[in-house]
């Protein structure tokens, strides 16, 4: 029986993120009560401190928003389809940024309700939850100019001339969900909004379980001290990432509509 995950490529670099997280559901009998035992195992809470929990979609009641019901119950309603078992999946792996931006959604619905327009501090709170990035820099010179190169849209700076800092100073963490759910079949236009992160350069000493405990802390407590909004990002057309798509040659990154030029305000 083909299940809806089967057909996901864990060899790729962008599922790195998530792939040991997915171990154990991929081999599981029943993925959602594999994902519930990881849940209590990982000891996963709400921001309320309620034990967080994966249910089914139709145990959602009617009417109530889902970032409220996550937020009031630490129930999370998940359908089986790619969507959503990415999100468990980043539950389980980013459990603190996780937890603070269901806190930011849970916040601005119970301030401003539901209604067509999100407001701008919860739209920027769901792109993020949705399609983010995380790059974490070297705070050295290095680690300056690439970000430099990147907000100013100069791609082949940043990924042809700077490609070695990607395996020194320089890495990326697959976040959104929806993002990942995109590069199941990936075309080069996918454009995650990235997140910056600054670190000392021990950091990219240490194995990649620490690598990603710390960045969760360190991600969760800057969306806890700041006023999010869509400014806070920066594009990354993710396959121009070196390494990460063959024939990254000259003209590919010569591609305006996808590595597009910065607009002048």
């Amino acid at each position: 029986m083909t299940r809806f995950f089967d057909d996901i490529d864990w060899s790729r670099a962008w599922f790195a993120t998530v792939c040991e997280s997915a171990k154990d559901l991929l081999a599981a009998d029943d993925w959602r009560q594999q994902l519930n035992q990881c849940a209590v195992q990982a000891d996963l809470q709400n921001h309320l401190g309620l034990p967080l929990r994966f249910i089914t979609q139709e145990e959602l009641p009617e009417g109530t928003a889902y970032e409220a019901h996550i937020s009031a119950t630490g129930l999370v309603p998940t359908r089986e389809n790619l969507h959503d078992f990415f999100n468990a999946l980043v539950w389980l792996t980013f459990p603190a940024i996780k937890r603070q931006l269901n806190a930011l959604q849970a916040a601005q619905i119970a301030a401003l309700g539901i209604g067509k327009s999100r407001g701008p501090a919860r739209d920027a709170a769901t792109i993020f939850d949705e399609n983010a990035a995380l790059l974490v820099l070297a705070d050295t010179p290095e680690g300056a100019d690439l970000i430099a190169a990147l907000r100013a849209h100069a791609w082949e700076d940043a990924f042809v001339r700077q490609a070695n800092k990607f395996n020194s100073c320089a890495e990326v963490w697959c976040f959104g969900h929806a993002l990942m759910e995109k590069l199941v079949k990936p075309y080069k236009a996918i454009t995650a909004h990235t997140w910056v992160v600054m670190v000392e350069p021990a950091y990219f000493k240490l194995d990649a379980g620490a690598r990603r405990a710390h960045i969760d802390g360190v991600v969760a407590a800057q969306l806890a001290s700041q006023v999010l909004t869509t400014a806070d990002y920066t594009p990354l057309p993710v396959l121009g990432i070196p390494g990460w798509w063959p024939q990254q040659d000259a003209s590919f990154y010569q591609d305006q509509q996808v590595f597009r030029t910065k607009r002048r305000n």
